[in-house]
């Protein structure tokens, strides 16, 4: 196989504004990248920047705050889907060895349906970071709002009805998580690094680029595949959710967080992990059924409770 090999790279704004022949030329690119990497980056998209920065400064400025200030903002509802989830808490699936890294979670703040509300606890906010909330509401409806066409795009390439993904998507259950990988200590346990190998749970998962390099990809040829962007780039992937619904055409990628070779250097990203609603039945797309259903259709609220305590998060 090519080692030049490298994860495609797409300009959504050609989706958003372009000509009939641009917008189908994307959904060609994207469901092909997909389909043989897992990955795309998007070089330019629907996200202001401003925000982005402004989002890595004030994650920056709670990370710092001494751990038993952090510790006031861990919440175990819904699987510890908001606030603050400590360092060395989350591990891989099937994986003893914990994650080296602490994160926050923000979920969704309006439900148009009540009969969902259930399902999403209310949102944690540091008082000690001036403009936490804002800020990252406002990240969190622009990657929504990015999620939304990156699911249009995919749909076309799947050949089901305009309204498929998008039904699916209102009230999903997203999550936006900013992740503190801090500097190595020598003395962590030799088989942990900042992420273990695993595949997303949810349908697509819309990253913001992040503050130094260590993504990975296992490639189809069976090796790891570095992902180079910009912090003016998003990473997009498949996860589980995707691959149940298209029958594993559109497969989830095994990716990693390596350690860094200078053990001082800090990193931040910030991926936005999209799901349907909680009532989503994930049975597979008729185009994607071939010569049999390799899954069998699963409720997406069940299966994510199911996986949440798979990787430490829920009890």
């Amino acid at each position: 196989m090519d080692t030049l090999r490298k994860v495609p790279e797409l300009s959504l704004l050609s989706f958003v504004n372009g000509t009939q022949t641009e917008k189908t030329r994307f959904v060609d690119n994207l469901f092909t990248g997909l389909k043989d990497y897992g990955f795309i980056v998007l070089v330019d998209h629907t996200v202001d920047q401003n925000v982005t920065n402004k989002a890595y400064e004030l994650v920056n400025a709670f990370f710092q705050l001494p751990k038993e200030v952090k510790q006031k903002y861990v919440c175990g509802a819904g699987g510890g889907q908001r606030g603050y989830t400590a360092f060395g808490v989350e591990h891989a699936k099937n994986n003893p060895y914990p994650d080296l890294k602490e994160f926050w979670h923000v979920g969704r703040e309006k439900i148009v349906d009540p009969k969902f509300q259930e399902y999403f606890p209310p949102n944690i906010w540091p008082t000690e970071v001036a403009g936490f909330e804002q800020t990252m509401l406002s990240l969190f409806n622009s990657l929504d709002t990015t999620a939304h066409l990156m699911m249009d795009a995919i749909g076309m390439a799947l050949d089901v009805p305009q309204d498929y993904f998008r039904k699916m998507l209102q009230d999903g259950n997203s999550i936006l998580r900013p992740i503190h990988y801090p500097p190595v200590d020598p003395n962590a346990p030799k088989n942990s690094v900042r992420a273990a190998a695993h595949e997303d749970i949810n349908l697509i998962t819309v990253m913001v680029g992040a503050t130094t390099s260590g993504l990975e990809l296992l490639d189809r040829d069976g090796k790891w595949l570095p992902i180079k962007t910009n912090e003016k780039q998003l990473v997009v992937d498949t996860g589980d959710m995707l691959q149940v619904l298209t029958n594993g055409v559109l497969p989830a990628t095994t990716h990693r967080v390596v350690n860094p070779e200078n053990f001082s250097d800090t990193r931040y990203s910030m991926p936005f992990f999209v799901h349907p609603n909680p009532d989503t039945m994930l049975n597979c797309i008729p185009s994607c059924r071939g010569t049999g259903e390799k899954y069998e259709p699963i409720n997406s609220h069940k299966w994510l409770m199911q996986r949440l305590a798979e990787i430490g998060l829920k009890k």
